[in-house]
């Protein structure tokens, strides 16, 4: 297990190294291949010519491609200073630049913005793999009955309606309508449990609908294939309980391929929920990103990137060594 985890960690490694280099070429070649200075669109078009060279030269933009690569991967764990003559700035690690709006270090947005996306995924993820594998599982066990067909009926629905739809519904119904629910623009870790909670109880329950659909359809294929293997006929036949059977013998073995794709939909939800975050105006990963793009600012769009592909690549991690805990036939290989 530890040389299988180590494996993986080179992997990881690797992968968002690849991913830097990618990312990194593409965001800061594009601007060049469109006849746009960086150091203009940092300085804004306003700024005169001197201005904007000793931008460039402060942040390195003069530099081949290669050195500036070298000195964004180095500033990463490190920190990074950028000078220009007495003009000198600290960016303490992890350093992934200054923002070209605000001007301030990228992980100070990344670190404003985590808390946000994290409790929103946090609690979406708890609302629909409960409701999602609960409801495949009786739908599998009860084949054919109204209650199947009722509930693939309603996943059905919930796989087809898109979020930002759910969204602007619900907000219209239950916040507008009825104000049952009131929604804060700018949650901040100052604020009670209280006001987290009631913000984001909306857009849990609609993002949580949307996974939940696919994850009840996932769970009762994989549930009636697994309840048709002979293992769980020789269980049956063994006098084990019916519960037994299901929990500890079909359940364990349907719930490879539901971690696999849990993986991924954490991964990314880590990584920015941009489309409930945009619906919803909340302040997270998701919605620094669009705003970024918006204005531009390639720094904050290269941190959101970045920390996206290593949220996937640590998620799915975790989801490769938890394997060998449900399924004792990975431990075995």
């Amino acid at each position: 297990m530890l040389a299988y985890l180590i494996r993986r960690l080179i992997a990881v490694v690797i992968m968002v190294l690849v991913v830097l280099l990618a990312t990194f070429t593409v965001f800061y070649m594009l601007p060049k291949w469109a006849g746009q200075d960086i150091a203009v669109l940092f300085a804004g078009k306003a700024t005169g010519a001197e201005q904007v060279e000793g931008i460039r030269t402060k942040l390195g933009l003069g530099d081949p491609l290669f050195v500036q690569f070298w000195e964004f991967v180095k500033g990463i764990p490190m920190g990074r200073e950028f000078a220009n003559g007495n003009d000198v700035s600290q960016c303490p690690a992890p350093c992934f630049g200054y923002s070209f709006v605000t001007e301030v270090p990228v992980w100070e947005t990344l670190k404003d913005a985590l808390p946000v996306t994290g409790a929103l995924a946090a609690g979406a993820c708890v609302l629909w793999l409960a409701a999602g594998v609960a409801t495949g599982v009786v739908s599998a066990l009860k084949r054919g009955t109204i209650w199947d067909r009722g509930a693939m009926t309603v996943a059905l629905g919930g796989v087809s309606l898109p979020i930002f739809f759910t969204g602007m519904v619900a907000m219209g119904i239950f916040v507008h309508s009825l104000g049952w629910v009131q929604i804060t623009d700018n949650l901040s870790t100052d604020d009670p449990v209280g006001v987290w909670f009631e913000t984001l109880l909306l857009p849990w329950i609609v993002l949580a609908l949307l996974n939940a659909a696919m994850y009840a359809r996932l769970t009762r294929a994989t549930m009636l294939e697994v309840l048709g293997e002979d293992y769980i006929r020789t269980a049956r036949a063994k006098g084990l309980g019916e519960r037994v059977v299901i929990t500890r013998h079909a359940l364990r073995s349907a719930m490879t391929p539901i971690l696999t794709v849990f993986g991924l939909d954490i991964g990314v939800l880590l990584g920015g929920a941009v489309l409930t975050e945009s619906t919803f105006n909340l302040p997270g990963l998701g919605l620094a990103a669009v705003q970024a793009i918006s204005s531009k600012d390639l720094p904050v769009i290269l941190g959101v990137t970045l920390f996206a592909a290593l949220a996937i690549a640590v998620a799915n991690l975790v989801v490769d060594l938890l394997y060998a805990v449900i399924d004792p036939r990975v431990r075995l290989g």
